[in-house]
This record gives C-alpha cells, sequence and structure tokens, in this order.
C-alpha cells in the first residue's frame, strides 16, 4: 500500500507539473462541450431555393410565402426558367428548385390537383433527403389550408378525414442539443481517457524513467494502478464539468439519477484506461501509441451509434458494436438522462463494461514487460 502511495504521488506531481498537458485534459472538453453540440446536428436550416413560377397566380404567391415563412427555407432566386434555376443549382447556390408549372391555380381548381416539380441537389444526401421531406410537408399543410379556407365550400368532394395526436416522448421540443449532448460528453471523455493513457507509460519509455521502475520490486499490478488512478479521477472531475454544462448551458436535467451515471462512468473509464494502457505497452514511442489510439478511438466513435443509430447499420457493423465500449455507455448516458432509466434498467450494460475493464485491464497488466 506505501509503494501504491508513493508512487500515486509521483504521477500526481508529473501530471502537475505539465502544465499544458492540463490544459488540454480540462479546456478541450470544455470548449468541444460548447461548441460540438451546435455543430453537430441534422436539423437543416436556411436551405436556399430557387423558384421558378410560370403561373404568378395567387396560390403561387402563398405557396413561396409558405415556404419562406417555414423558417426552413430562405428564396435564393426566382428564376424565369428550370435550366437558368438550374445554374444556381450547379454552382452550389441553391439546394432546391421549385417549379410551379403555368395554369398552376386553375387547374387546381378545376381538377383538383396540380403538379409541382422539386428538384434536390444530393451532393449531400441527408440534406436532400431532409429538404425534400420538408418541402413536401409544406406542400400537405397547403393543400390542408386549400381544402378548408381557400377553396369555396362545394368545389371538393368531402373527404374522410383522420386526426392525429401525437406527443414526442422523452424529448418533447425535438431540441437536438439534448440528443447530442450526452453522447459527445462519452466521446470527450473517451478521447481525454484513451488518449492521455496510452501517452503515459510509453511518455516514461522515452524519457527512460521506466527502466529505474522495472528494476524496483515495485509489481507490475501496483504500477499499472497508480497508472490508471490519476488519470481516473482526472476523467471523473471532466465527467463532473460535463454534466454542470449540460444542465447550465444546455438546460438538460437528467430524468434519471446522478447515482446511475457515475456508477456507469466510474466503471467505464476503468476499461477504458485499461485500453489505453495496452495500447501504451505495445507503443516504443509516443507518435505510435497516438496513432493506434487513434485508430480505435475513429471506428469506436462511428460505430457507437452517436451520430447514427445501431438499428440502421448494417448486420455486420451491429455485430461489431457489440465490442464497443463507446456505444454502451452512449446508450446508457440517454437512457438514464432523457428516459429516465435506473440503474436495473441498465445493469446488463453495466455488467458488459465491468467485463470490458477485466479483460483490458488484465491483459495491459499481462502484457507489460518488467524485469527485475
Amino acid at each position: 500500500m506505501h509503494i501504491l502511495l508513493v508512487l500515486l504521488k509521483k504521477e500526481f506531481t508529473q501530471i502537475l507539473r505539465n502544465r499544458f498537458l492540463l490544459l488540454i485534459m480540462f479546456q478541450m472538453p470544455v470548449i468541444q462541450l460548447l461548441i460540438l453540440p451546435l455543430a453537430a446536428t441534422y436539423e437543416m436550416k436556411n436551405i436556399s431555393m430557387s423558384v421558378v413560377d410560370k403561373d404568378h397566380s395567387s396560390y403561387s404567391a402563398k405557396l413561396i410565402d409558405k415556404f419562406t415563412a417555414s423558417g426552413y427555407f430562405k428564396l435564393n432566386s426566382y428564376a424565369d426558367s428550370y435550366e437558368k434555376a438550374l445554374e444556381s443549382i450547379e454552382d452550389n447556390t441553391s439546394d432546391l428548385i421549385i417549379e410551379i408549372p403555368e395554369n398552376f391555380e386553375r387547374t387546381l381548381i378545376r381538377e383538383k390537383k396540380a403538379d409541382i416539380l422539386i428538384n434536390a441537389n444530393a451532393i449531400d444526401g441527408t440534406k436532400a433527403g431532409l429538404s425534400s421531406s420538408y418541402a413536401a410537408s409544406i406542400i400537405a399543410d397547403f393543400n390542408k389550408d386549400i381544402r378548408e379556407t381557400l377553396l369555396q365550400p362545394g368545389k371538393l368532394n368531402p373527404a374522410p378525414r383522420i386526426s392525429i395526436t401525437y406527443s414526442n416522448w422523452f424529448n418533447p421540443t425535438l431540441h437536438y442539443p439534448t440528443y447530442m449532448v450526452p453522447g459527445i460528453l462519452v466521446t470527450l471523455l473517451s478521447l481525454v481517457g484513451g488518449f492521455m493513457a496510452a501517452l503515459n507509460i510509453v511518455s516514461e519509455k522515452e524519457k527512460g524513467t521506466i527502466e529505474q521502475i522495472n528494476v524496483t520490486p515495485v509489481k507490475k499490478t501496483t504500477f499499472i494502478v497508480s497508472k490508471i488512478i490519476p488519470f481516473w479521477i482526472i476523467g471523473m472531475i471532466i465527467f463532473t464539468l460535463g454534466l454542470l454544462i449540460s444542465r447550465f448551458v444546455y438546460h438538460i436535467y437528467p430524468v434519471g439519477t446522478y447515482g446511475t451515471l457515475y456508477i456507469f462512468a466510474m466503471a467505464y473509464m476503468i476499461a477504458f484506461l485499461g485500453l489505453g494502457l495496452l495500447i501504451s505497452t505495445y507503443s516504443d514511442n509516443q507518435q505510435q501509441a497516438m496513432f493506434i489510439a487513434f485508430f480505435f478511438l475513429i471506428i469506436f466513435i462511428l460505430l457507437s451509434g452517436e451520430f447514427t443509430p445501431i438499428t440502421s447499420m448494417p448486420d455486420w457493423a451491429q455485430k461489431m458494436t457489440k465490442l464497443n465500449p463507446l456505444s454502451y455507455f452512449v446508450e446508457v448516458m440517454r437512457l438514464v438522462m432523457l428516459k429516465g432509466s435506473s440503474f436495473r434498467d441498465v445493469l446488463t450494460q453495466f455488467l458488459t463494461i465491468c467485463g470490458f475493464g477485466v479483460v483490458l485491464n488484465t491483459w495491459a497488466v499481462l502484457n507489460y514487460k518488467k524485469t527485475s
């Protein structure tokens, strides 16, 4: 126990001496958590729209007004022809073309239907799909307004209607940062745990201090534990800062308990620090450790379900997520913070993370080469 305390004192002294490292560990997650949730969003705003209005009627004007008033579209240009509107798509100044044909109003009143062309720039498939979906929803709403208010009674045959009442559970306002902040907090915690732990032993190899420890009677397990505890404490401090930012900046209040979050975060940090230390035992220098850690982190982040739902991934990718610690923590963060799940509800994920921790840390201890 005395040897462990001495090693811990050494580790904390090294960390506190490196002010640049402290800035990276604490300022980087805070700044990124303030910026990333606002940038990493699939909610589209200010979609540039080019309009080709060949009808110039009151109906076409009201339809265009409905688009611009929605808050999702901004009118970029009025074009005389479809060919001119297409030039704005090719120049990347417009994302969507709406062409209203001649006699649009007269056809709609007489024949009870009319066609409108929507042409989306599909280089960005996600943006094209969402903008087309928004446009279709606005046109459907416009069609409803025509049926209810714009057309005179009796012009259209009465049709049966189904009234829909819906509510959004767990995120009633559909506030996108509410969905993203828990996942981004997990990613930032993993970056600190993965990178810092991976560089820890390797930095001592490069400085030569590892050789002095190797010839001491310090056991490998004690040495690995002394490397884990300081960054585990730092990770929990960063996790606390992240929860404070989510509460006071984004106004995200966990529906579940903070105790469940902290218990899971403690186990997760031990597991992920074990991965970082395992990487450091295989690396000869800091450059190798950084590349290997970066390789695994990119895969873990993309397969975590943070940006893309796991159920939307191919079968082989869904199977790979079972070996991804991030996917379990991202899921638990959203379950506890948004849904209010209890510890019993996330017990399976907790036991899985504990299994990761045992395997990775045991592997790191066994792989650490010590000569005494």
